[in-house]
C-alpha cells in the first residue's frame, strides 16, 4: 500500500470534525492505521448523520419499500422511480435545506431547489414540477419575516430562473420553529424507462469526470453542519452555506440531458452533500469499485486549495461522471458546447478503494464500503422514552373549554390566522406556469396536477404534514400526514401511488425526541401499508432544535410526506370549486366531537395541550374509496377535504373561487364550536347538482359510508342555522391579505 505522506490526525481534531471517540477508534481500526487529517475529514461527513443516517437507519429499514408502481426502490438510486405507464416513469424526492436556510435564508432555500433538481435529473428524467413544504416561527418576530421574505425569494428566484413550476406546497408556523426553521424541497421528473441513468461506477479503466461549475470553499463541511445544533454561535459557520447559479444549474440540465441520448455514461450521480468524497464513494461502493482521483485537475475557483476543502466543498451545480472509455470526447464536446466544465480527473479501479491525490501526492486511501450507507458506516438504534407531556395532552377534554357566543366572529378570525389564510403572498413569487405542464394553476385543486404530454394522464402530487399532530401523537400524527396526502390526491381524481418523506426531528442522542422519530416510522408504515403507497426514498434532518442559553428547544416533529398519484384520465380532474347556487352539499364520513390539536383550540383558545384529532385508519380508507368512486362515475361537481380550520374553513375555501356561498344545517345534538372547527379526520366535502342526488345517495349506500346532507350552495352569503356567518366578499378580503399584512407590517 502506498503511504500518505500527511502527517496523522489527533483525537482532538477527529471530535472538532464531528466524530466521536469509538468512531476514530473504528476508523483506525478500519485503515490499520491513524488516519491523517484528509481522511478523518472524508469520514467525517461522510459518518455524519446527514450522509450515513447513522441513527436512523435501522427504523428507516422497516419502511415498506414495495408496491404495484415502484421500479426503483428506495436507497437504490439519487430518488425513487414508480411506473406511470406508456414506458414512462416518474423520479421524484423530497429533501431538506434546513440548517443553511436558519443562517442564509436566501442562498440556503435556493440551493435547496438546485439540489433537489440535480438528484432528478442526474437520473435522465427531465424535472417537470416542484413542491415545498416551510415551517417558520412566530410571525410577528422580526426575523421569523426575514427568514420568510428571504426563504421565499429564494426558492422563486431559483427555481423561476431553472424554468421548472412549483405546483403546489405547504406553510405552517408555530413557536418551535422561531430559531430553527425547515424548507423541504420536492421535485418530480419524467423518464423514459429505458434510459435510467444509475448512480454506480463500473469497469476498471473507465475515466471518470467532474462536469458543471467550478469548485469553490462555500459549502465545505456544510453535511457536518446539518448534522449538529442551532446556536446563539451558529453565524460563523456561514462557509457552510452554499451559494447556488439557477443559469448554470439550467445549462447542466440541458448538458445532461444531451448526454443522456448518447451511450457515453456508465453512472452519474448528483455532487450534494460531502461533495466529490460522497459521489466517489457511493458510486463505487455500488459498484464494488474503487477509483483514483486527481483533486489537482478539479476545476477551482479560488487558488490554494487544500485537498480537505476540494473533497468536502459542496459547490452547487456539480455531478461526477463515470465514463465509457474512449467515449470521453463525447462528453466534452457536449459540455463545451454548454459552456461548461467536463474534466476527466481520475479513473475506475478494481481495488475497492478510494485513492485521492495532489501533486501525484496520495493524500488519502479509503475502502468505499467502509465509508457509505449500509456499508461499513455505524449504526445505532438510540434510547428512546416516552415523554412526560404526551400524557398529559392526553387528559385534555373538550368539556374543560366553553363555546364561544359569537361563532361567526370565530370563523373570521380563524380566516385571518398565518396557518390557514391563504399564502398567496408566498406563491405569486413562484412561477407556477413555465414550461405549459401545470394542469392546477388555474383550477383549484387539493394537490398539483401535471400534465404528461404524449398521454391523456396527469400526475397528482402533494406535500403533508400537521406537525401540531405529530406532536400530540407521532404515530397517529403521521399516519394522519400520508391519510391527508392520499386524500388530497383522490380529491384531486388521482390514484395515490408512492410517497417520498422529510423527517425533520430534534436531537436523535435525547431519548424524547427519538421516541417522536420511532412513533413517525411506526405511524408512516401502517398508513403506507393500507393505502400502498410504499416509502421511495427521501431524507432525515436531525438536530432541528435551538439551544438558547444552554437549553434544548425542539421543532415539532414534522415528517413532511411527498405523494405522487397517476391520474389515468386527465379530463377526469376534480376541482374543489362549488360550481353553481343549488347545488347540494354533503359531508362524506363520520362527524366526531372533537376540537383536539386543532388551529381553533390551539389559536383562539390558545391551548397547546391536547391529544391528536380523532383519526380512525380502515373509515379513513373507506371514505378515500367512496370518493374515487364518485369521482369516476362523475356524481359530484366539487371535493374538498377536511383538514386545518375544520368545515368551516373548507366550506371557505370551496365558496371562494366563484364568489359563491353555503347554507348549512348543523347536528342540534352536538357542540356548534366542534362541528365547524374541529379536525377530526376522514372527512370530505362535496357538492353536486341536485338531478344527480338518488344516485349519489344510492352509491354511498352501497359503499357503506356515511353521509351528512349540509345543505345548499348559496350566491354568496354564508349562513349556519337560520344565521348569517357574513359573505364571500368579506371572507375573501380576509382570507386573501391576511399573511400579508402581517409579513410587511
Amino acid at each position: 500500500m502506498e503511504r500518505t505522506l500527511q502527517k496523522p490526525a489527533t483525537l482532538e481534531q477527529a471530535m472538532e470534525l464531528g466524530l466521536r471517540k469509538e468512531e476514530f477508534d473504528l476508523i483506525t481500526e478500519i485503515l490499520s492505521r491513524t488516519p491523517n487529517f484528509t481522511e478523518t475529514a472524508v469520514y467525517s461527513v461522510m459518518w455524519s448523520e446527514h450522509c450515513s443516517y447513522k441513527n436512523s437507519i435501522l427504523w428507516l429499514k422497516t419502511l415498506p419499500k414495495d408496491g404495484p408502481h415502484m421500479l426503483v426502490k428506495a436507497g437504490e438510486e439519487n430518488a425513487g422511480l414508480v411506473d406511470i405507464g406508456d414506458g414512462l416513469g416518474c423520479v421524484f424526492k423530497i429533501e431538506s435545506h434546513n440548517h443553511p436556510s436558519a443562517l442564509e435564508p436566501y442562498q440556503g432555500a435556493a440551493t435547496g431547489v438546485g439540489g433537489i433538481n440535480r438528484d432528478i435529473f442526474t437520473m435522465g428524467a427531465r424535472p417537470i414540477a416542484q413542491l415545498n413544504s416551510l415551517r417558520f416561527g412566530n410571525i410577528q418576530h422580526p426575523r421569523t419575516k426575514w427568514l420568510v421574505k428571504g426563504v421565499t425569494k429564494g426558492i422563486g428566484d431559483y427555481g423561476n430562473a431553472f424554468g421548472i413550476p412549483i405546483v403546489g406546497g405547504e406553510v405552517f408556523f408555530d413557536d418551535s420553529y422561531n430559531q430553527n426553521p425547515l424548507v423541504n424541497a420536492f421535485s418530480a421528473g419524467i423518464i423514459d424507462t429505458k434510459r435510467i441513468i444509475s448512480a454506480t461506477a463500473k469497469g476498471p479503466g473507465n475515466p471518470v469526470f467532474i462536469v458543471g461549475s467550478a469548485t469553490g470553499k462555500d459549502g465545505i463541511a456544510g453535511a457536518a453542519f446539518a448534522s449538529k445544533d442551532i446556536t446563539e454561535d451558529s453565524a460563523q459557520d456561514l462557509p457552510s452555506v452554499q451559494v447556488g447559479d439557477p443559469f448554470m444549474e439550467k445549462l447542466l440540465l440541458e448538458a445532461t440531458m444531451e448526454l443522456a441520448e448518447t451511450d457515453a455514461i456508465v453512472g452519474m450521480q448528483d455532487m450534494g452533500a460531502a461533495g466529490i468524497t460522497c459521489s466517489t464513494c457511493e458510486m463505487s461502493a455500488a459498484g464494488n469499485v474503487g477509483m483514483e482521483i486527481h483533486l489537482d485537475k478539479v476545476p477551482t475557483r479560488q487558488e490554494n486549495m487544500l485537498p480537505y476543502e476540494i473533497l468536502l466543498s459542496e459547490s452547487q451545480e456539480r455531478m461526477l461522471v463515470v465514463v465509457k472509455k474512449g467515449k470521453e470526447q463525447v462528453v466534452k464536446s457536449i459540455f463545451d458546447k454548454w459552456d461548461l466544465h467536463a474534466e476527466e480527473i481520475g479513473v475506475v479501479t478494481d481495488t475497492g478503494r478510494i485513492k485521492y491525490y495532489m501533486q501525484n501526492e496520495l493524500v488519502g486511501d479509503v475502502p468505499a464500503e467502509s465509508l457509505v450507507l449500509g456499508g461499513g458506516a455505524p449504526q445505532y438504534k438510540r434510547d428512546y422514552i416516552e415523554p412526560a407531556y404526551y400524557q398529559e395532552f392526553k387528559k385534555f377534554k373538550i368539556s374543560d373549554v366553553a363555546c364561544p357566543n359569537d361563532l361567526a366572529k370565530v370563523g373570521y378570525e380563524l380566516l385571518a390566522l398565518p396557518n390557514i389564510a391563504s399564502k398567496r403572498w408566498i406563491y405569486e413569487q413562484y412561477d407556477s406556469m413555465v414550461g405549459t405542464k401545470n394542469m392546477s394553476t388555474n383550477r383549484p385543486t387539493n394537490a398539483g396536477i401535471v400534465h404528461i404530454k404524449g398521454t391523456n394522464k396527469a400526475l397528482a402530487m402533494t406535500v403533508d404534514c400537521n406537525s401540531r399532530y405529530v406532536n400530540a401523537d407521532p404515530e397517529i400524527g403521521t399516519m394522519i400526514a400520508v391519510s391527508e396526502a392520499a386524500r388530497n390526491i383522490v380529491c384531486a381524481g388521482g390514484e395515490p401511488s408512492a410517497i417520498t418523506n422529510c423527517l425533520n426531528f430534534g436531537n436523535p442522542y435525547n431519548p424524547e425526541s427519538y421516541w417522536q422519530f420511532v412513533g413517525a416510522i411506526r405511524g408512516m408504515s401502517a398508513a403506507c401499508l393500507k393505502f400502498k403507497t410504499p416509502v421511495t426514498g427521501g431524507n432525515v434532518s436531525f438536530y432541528n432544535q435551538s439551544v438558547i442559553s444552554g437549553k434544548e428547544i425542539p421543532v415539532f416533529p414534522t415528517p413532511t410526506i411527498g405523494m405522487i398519484g397517476i391520474l389515468s384520465n386527465k379530463e377526469r380532474i376534480m376541482t374543489l370549486d362549488f360550481k353553481q347556487k343549488g347545488d347540494l352539499i354533503f359531508l362524506i364520513g363520520d362527524y366526531t366531537e372533537d376540537i383536539s390539536s386543532s388551529e381553533y383550540l390551539a389559536s383562539y383558545h390558545g391551548i397547546k395541550a391536547s391529544s391528536a384529532p380523532y383519526f380512525d385508519l380502515e373509515k379513513e380508507f373507506s371514505v378515500q374509496q367512496a370518493v374515487k368512486g364518485l369521482i369516476q362515475q362523475e356524481l359530484v361537481n366539487a371535493v374538498h377535504d377536511c383538514s386545518d380550520g375544520g368545515l368551516y374553513v373548507s366550506l371557505v375555501e370551496m365558496s371562494l373561487p366563484r364568489e359563491l356561498g353555503f347554507d348549512i344545517v348543523t347536528d342540534s345534538e352536538q357542540r356548534l364550536d366542534a362541528f365547524l372547527f374541529g379536525e377530526g379526520q376522514g372527512r370530505v366535502i362535496v357538492s353536486l347538482q341536485e338531478e344527480k342526488e338518488e344516485q349519489f345517495i344510492e352509491f354511498m349506500i352501497e359503499s357503506g359510508v356515511n353521509i351528512t346532507l349540509l345543505g345548499h350552495v348559496t350566491k354568496g352569503k354564508f349562513q349556519v342555522d337560520e344565521e348569517p356567518f357574513g359573505n364571500v366578499r368579506e371572507a375573501k378580503k380576509i382570507y386573501d391579505s391576511s399573511l400579508e399584512n402581517l409579513i410587511e407590517n
